[in-house]
């Protein structure tokens, strides 16, 4: 069986197989783009509707802005600025300022002390001069009952001038300490400055009034330092 050549020396029936083989090969290239095109389009499509999506989404947005907001956002602010945190000082200014407070606190502390101490010291020198001017006081008394028995015809001798003068400096200088005699005679019996310790019937005199003075009794400064000791009328 002779075999037909061409002009290329291929026989038919290599000729044949190479023409099915390139009826094939374009078979498949075109099916290959038929499937393709319509993918192309439907993501185009896609693409497009989810751009318009998120136009509409961002045009509702910026339409109504407080429809999304959640409710506790404006609390959370208002927490978050009120929890906030405070600025560090500088550790030289908290020196100073802990410096300063104990500088007040000890000046508060010595000016406290300060007074309590100076009515201590007035106290016991209050209490001090009452215990000496009660013990001075019975001079006193002895000088006052000598100057009362002098003599009358012994009166203007140098002994009972000189025991007045003693006297008088004597009642001088307790007053310029403070010491002064309490009244008595005359006035209402008051038990803060009177001690009665006796007692008459007088019609003169009113009810309660002292009628004689026994023993003088003297204040230092606002204090008792002794009694009087008086007799009561009525």
């Amino acid at each position: 069986m002779e075999k037909t050549i061409n002009e290329n020396g291929q026989t038919a029936e290599e000729m044949d197989r190479e023409d099915r083989l390139e009826r094939e090969a374009e078979s498949i290239r075109e099916g290959a783009a038929s499937t393709e095109a319509p993918d192309e389009d439907g993501a185009a499509g896609d693409t497009a509707d989810a751009g318009q999506a998120a136009d509409g989404a961002d045009g509702a947005a910026m339409e109504d802005p407080g429809e999304g907001a959640a409710p506790g956002d404006g609390k959370e602010k208002e927490k978050k600025g009120f929890f906030h945190k405070k600025e560090k000082k500088d550790p030289k200014d908290e020196k100073i300022e802990d410096l300063t407070d104990r500088l007040r606190r000890s000046m508060a502390e010595f000016d406290n002390y300060r007074k309590r101490t100076d009515k201590e010291k007035a106290a016991m020198y209050e209490i001090g001069a009452k215990d000496i001017i009660e013990k001075i006081l019975p001079v006193l008394d002895n000088l006052e009952r000598g100057i009362a028995a002098v003599p009358e015809d012994a009166k203007g001798s140098s002994l009972a001038e000189g025991m007045e003068m003693i006297y008088k400096q004597f009642v001088k200088t307790l007053e310029d300490m403070g010491v002064t005699p309490i009244e008595a005679m005359g006035q209402p019996f008051d038990p803060n400055f009177h001690n009665a310790v006796m007692h008459v019937d007088d019609e003169s005199l009113g009810e309660n009034v002292v009628s004689a003075e026994l023993q003088k009794g003297y204040m230092y400064r606002d204090s008792v330092v002794r009694h009087s000791m008086v007799q009561v009328a009525n």
